[in-house]
């Protein structure tokens, strides 16, 4: 069975949150998932959650990634930073803009537009209302980056918050083989 990470962002992404939902229905469907809590999340240094990702990643040797918010711009870096062999699949939920000015994230920006975020499929999704990425934003990332794109109408930043405990769509799309 398929081996996924999940990738939480600032102030991480506890029940009730999609991610953790996502993590629990993967489990119960016999997916080995990773979903480890990112050190200091509410106050993020770039460098421990690069450290931490570098290790976790060696170690746990993920098939599948599932990013959100802060660690889409994590992934970013990585990637940059590390010639890792693909994986099958990359999830990039709600990017945050390279213009957010937030005092407790500036160690990670600005933030590169890679060419190849070593993945065999992609998908990024945003929000028509998300408060870090306008979807004029998502657009051009997702044009920079050449990936696939999907925008949910009124969801904010796509998170508990935003009424999003749960996202069938996101455990959908890991189950559906690579085409």
């Amino acid at each position: 069975m398929k081996k996924v990470l999940i990738l939480h962002g600032w102030g991480g992404s506890d029940f009730p949150h999609w991610q953790a939902w996502s993590a629990s229905e993967l489990i119960k469907e016999n997916y080995t998932v990773s979903f480890p809590q990112l050190p200091n999340k509410d106050f993020p240094d770039f460098n421990e959650w690069m450290k931490y990702l570098e290790k976790e990643f060696n170690h746990f040797k993920p098939d599948i990634v599932v990013c959100h918010s802060l660690a889409n711009i994590l992934w970013f870096h990585f990637v940059n930073k590390f010639n890792i062999e693909p994986i099958d699949k990359l999830m990039l939920v709600a990017p945050v803009t390279q213009k957010c000015d937030i005092e407790e994230l500036k160690t990670f920006f600005p933030y590169p537009i890679v060419n190849d975020l070593k993945a065999k499929e992609i998908i990024m999704v945003g929000s028509t209302n998300d408060p870090y990425m306008s979807v004029d934003e998502a657009i051009d990332l997702q044009s920079s980056l050449n990936i696939g794109l999907k925008i949910l109408d009124d969801a904010g930043h796509i998170n508990a918050d935003s009424g999003f405990g749960e996202l069938s769509c996101v455990v959908d799309w890991i189950k559906r083989e690579i085409e």
